[in-house]
C-alpha cells in the first residue's frame, strides 16, 4: 500500500496525494523528509501560473533544512520509467543540471510532455483536486524572481498550507540522497532564512 499526504489547507479543504515510490523513490524520500519535519506546515503558497500549474514553494518553505538539492531521480535510478505529466499528478521542481528541489513540488494544470524525465511525478491526487482549480483561479499580482524570464505570480489573498499529514502505513522511508555541495538556486540564495 502506497504513503498518502493529506495536505490541510486553512480555508478547511484538503488535498489528498498518494505518493508513488516505485516510479520517483528518492523524490519520494525527500517529500517524507521534509513534510514529517513539519517544514510545510504554515506554508503561504507562493506561485500559481494560470493555465499551467500551481507551484508550493521557491523558497526551499522559508526554512533552511529544506535548502538542499536532489539528484535527478532518472540519473539516481535509471531502470526508473518516468511518468507522463498531466492535471492530476504531483512533480518536483528542478534546477536544471544542479539538481532537483529539496521537495518544490507543483501540481499541473495542463498535460506538461516536456516535463517527462526532467521533473519527476511522484505522486497523483486521489482528493480535492477542485481545490486546485480553486488555487489556479485566485487573484494573483506578479512579484519579482531572480530568474528572468520566468513567470511568478503570489495570490493577493494567502493560501495557506496549515498542515501535512501523512500516512506511512508502519514502512519507514530513508532520508533522500543528496548533492553534495550543490549549487543553490538564486531564489534561494537571496533570502534571509
Amino acid at each position: 500500500m502506497n504513503p498518502t499526504a493529506t495536505l490541510h489547507m486553512k480555508n478547511g479543504s484538503k488535498v489528498v496525494i498518494e505518493l508513488l515510490p516505485e516510479h520517483a523513490p528518492n523524490t519520494v524520500n525527500s517529500f517524507i523528509h521534509v513534510a514529517k519535519n513539519g517544514w510545510m506546515d504554515n506554508h503561504t503558497i507562493e506561485r500559481i501560473v494560470p493555465g499551467k500549474w500551481v507551484d508550493i514553494s521557491y523558497s526551499a518553505f522559508h526554512h533552511k533544512e529544506c535548502q538542499y538539492l536532489i539528484p535527478n531521480e532518472f540519473a539516481l535510478n535509471p531502470d526508473v520509467v518516468p511518468l507522463d505529466s498531466h492535471p492530476g499528478c504531483v512533480c518536483m521542481g528542478g534546477y536544471g543540471e544542479a539538481g532537483l528541489a529539496s521537495c518544490e513540488f507543483f501540481f499541473p494544470v495542463k498535460d506538461c510532455p516536456e516535463h517527462k524525465g526532467t521533473y519527476p511525478v511522484f505522486g497523483k491526487v486521489i482528493e480535492g483536486m477542485e481545490e486546485i482549480y480553486r488555487l489556479e483561479k485566485v487573484e494573483t499580482v506578479p512579484v519579482p524572481y531572480p530568474y528572468p524570464g520566468v513567470e511568478v505570480n503570489q495570490p493577493v489573498e494567502p493560501q495557506i498550507i496549515e498542515r501535512v499529514e501523512l500516512e506511512l502505513h508502519g514502512v519507514t522511508y530513508p532520508e533522500p540522497v543528496k548533492v553534495e555541495n550543490p549549487r543553490l538556486p538564486k531564489c534561494w540564495t537571496c533570502l534571509d532564512l
